[in-house]
């Protein structure tokens, strides 16, 4: 269930209602979002599309607790985000997002198996426990056999598999994907979008993610497209 009409829905996972983001440069008022709605049910894998400068990633931002709204609610798992404390938020988005971006921000000088299990060095995880995570989550990734290598000795495909496999050991509410395939060739990119897939079809996580690329998009349920910060057209079965 994907709908942008702002009436609001009991089963959705990610409610929100009627932001507004605004920026200062100077004496300028920039306004990036306006007056947007959206509910987004558990489950649904939707795409957002749209011009540079459109508003998709400061969206994933304010829904990932990165920034905060000029004004509107975030409402995720039935917890208002955007009335959260810095540090309460914090704590929350340790625990119920995973972030892929377009560049894959793994650490050089440790193996795959560490960068995945950094996240939880922030719980209160024994050394197994931590180790029984990172497994599961390289093997569904399909890197179980890489774990030991360090960033360099894998391509850009396995980099960014191995930033999936950081993204959901700590079995995140929602994942949040800013162009994953952008700096990937078509092959490899199909992969990831694969794997992105069935995250969201085979194990119920919600996906949201930004793609310049439309046949990334295809991939999704719903097609959500911003332009000057208004949802003005969606696809895919949205109201």
């Amino acid at each position: 269930m994907v709908k942008i009409d702002g009436s609001g829905n009991d089963d959705s996972l990610i409610t929100i209602s009627s932001l507004d983001k605004q920026y200062q440069r100077g004496t300028e008022t920039i306004t990036v979002l306006t007056g947007l709605n959206l509910d987004i049910g558990k489950g649904e894998f939707v795409a957002f599309m749209g011009p540079s400068g459109s508003g998709k990633t400061t969206l994933l931002n304010l829904i990932g607790g990165l920034d905060k709204p000029t004004s509107g609610n975030i409402i995720v798992d039935g917890k208002e985000i955007t009335a959260m404390s810095g540090k309460d938020l914090a704590a929350w988005r340790a625990r119920q997002v995973g972030f892929v971006f377009q560049m894959f921000n793994l650490i050089p000088v440790l193996t795959a198996f560490q960068n995945v299990e950094l996240p939880l060095l922030l719980t209160g995880l024994s050394k197994k426990q931590r180790r029984a995570q990172v497994e599961t989550a390289m093997a569904l990734v399909g890197l179980g056999d890489r774990m030991m290598h360090y960033p360099r000795q894998l391509s850009g495909g396995q980099e960014q598999r191995v930033a999936i496999a950081r993204a959901i050991v700590t079995d995140p509410t929602f994942l949040l994907c800013d162009e994953p395939t952008g700096d990937l060739d078509r092959d490899s990119g199909n992969e990831i979008l694969e794997i992105v897939e069935r995250l969201s079809s085979e194990h119920n996580k919600t996906v949201l993610m930004v793609t310049h690329d439309p046949e990334a998009a295809q991939r999704a349920r719903a097609v959500l497209h911003l332009d000057k910060g208004i949802l003005q057209e969606a696809a895919g079965g949205v109201s």
